[in-house]
């Protein structure tokens, strides 16, 4: 199959031409109808991280009689009936309980990620369907968040059944959310918060925080300095194209299909925006398009083997054709670049690796940030043909 028109891979040092073609000739040439983002990804490729930080994976914690026992102490603090049935449900960061009625959610972590979402909630278009807030409280390191239960299945769920005109009406909905939402002003009183991508408004440079990270790292076991160094070459060559990092609209942070729920016919709700905060709009589309990329990395255990990558082919295309703005940034393969680095730079400082990248499986952080520097990174996979080869 041919290739229209590839675009010289991203980087330091001399250009070479990538086998899939990029984004930037997507976003350059997609106005005229010339081109479809296309994901091509190996279909062999069955090794899910162990350390993506955002995604779909039970937190097996949550299936312990402690956690059931947080929950149910979450529900009567809330004043509702403690006593009913629960069911745990997927989450990579939190304990997440259902009731009949009622989602609780408790954070075992001493930051402050629900009550940011608390205060965020009420606060949201009624058009982005974030769930009625019933409760909030417990302490630091156990806190949690009670809301109102809304009709409808995790999208990621639903997506290998769904027709193709389903999937295209429910890529609409969510565009027209994701919209409405990068149009809404963050709340003064939002806690800070530590941000997936190392990524910062407040300091001299957006990317200093990430210098420091990558400093750190290159004094860790398994960790290639050689690496470290490209990596940084390659942070300085970028930084300029997303300065300023400045907005005071808010982000999802999240994007992945798990945090989307759809009853059939229409999205009833986009939930989870513990990482929400004010950012550049164009943030969200790391983690989306890692999940249209690479889909199974981000769906629950229980949907793995239903989720195939081809069935998220056309899914970029279809958002960009519903959201045009948010694919015409200046230099939006650059920015996109840097978001993906200063995602798994932070990933690795969280997940160290305990072996040498060799070792490691090929989605690990480590694996990950070698293949952004070698041209083979999930942007990568984003083909400018008219079909998956």
């Amino acid at each position: 199959m041919g290739r229209r028109g590839l675009a010289p891979t991203v980087g330091f040092g001399a250009s070479q031409p990538s086998e899939l073609g990029h984004l930037a000739h997507f976003t350059e040439h997609v106005s005229r109808g010339s081109l479809s983002p296309r994901i091509q990804l190996p279909m062999d490729s069955h090794v899910r991280s162990t350390a993506i930080p955002l995604g779909g994976k039970v937190n097996d914690s949550t299936r312990s009689p402690m956690a059931m026992a947080r929950a149910r102490h979450a529900l009567l603090h809330a004043g509702l009936d403690a006593s009913v049935p629960l069911e745990p449900a997927s989450s990579v960061t939190n304990e997440v309980w259902l009731s009949p009625h009622h989602v609780v959610r408790v954070n075992r972590r001493p930051n402050q990620r629900l009550r940011r979402e608390a205060i965020l909630g009420p606060t949201l278009p009624a058009e982005i369907g974030y769930p009625m807030v019933v409760a909030y409280g417990g302490q630091m390191g156990a806190d949690y968040l009670v809301l109102l239960r809304v009709p409808g299945r995790p999208l990621a769920h639903c997506w290998p059944e769904m027709t193709i005109a389903a999937r295209r009406d429910a890529i609409r909905q969510l565009a027209s959310k994701l919209r409405r939402l990068h149009e809404t002003p963050g709340p003064a009183q939002l806690p800070g918060i530590d941000a997936p991508q190392m990524l910062r408004s407040d300091t001299l440079s957006p990317v200093m925080s990430l210098l420091v990270a990558l400093d750190q790292l290159r004094s860790m076991p398994y960790i290639d300095s050689g690496l470290m160094d490209d990596v940084e070459r390659l942070v300085f060559e970028l930084s300029s194209a997303i300065e300023p990092f400045e907005s005071q609209y808010l982000i999802h942070g999240d994007l992945t299909f798990e945090n989307v729920l759809w009853d059939g016919r229409r999205i009833t709700a986009v939930l989870d925006f513990e990482w929400s905060r004010p950012a550049p709009c164009d943030v969200d589309l790391d983690v989306f398009l890692r999940v249209c990329c690479l889909p199974k990395l981000h769906v629950a255990d229980a949907y793995y083997d239903a989720t195939r990558a081809e069935d998220y082919a056309d899914v970029p295309w279809w958002m960009q054709e519903e959201y045009p703005e948010l694919f015409a940034i200046p230099r939006q393969l650059d920015r996109l670049r840097l978001y993906s680095i200063a995602y798994d730079i932070r990933d690795l400082t969280l997940f160290p690796p305990q072996a040498h990248a060799k070792q490691l499986n090929e989605f690990h952080a480590l694996n990950r940030l070698g293949n952004t520097i070698s041209g083979r990174s999930h942007l990568d996979l984003l083909d400018t043909a008219t079909g998956i080869a």
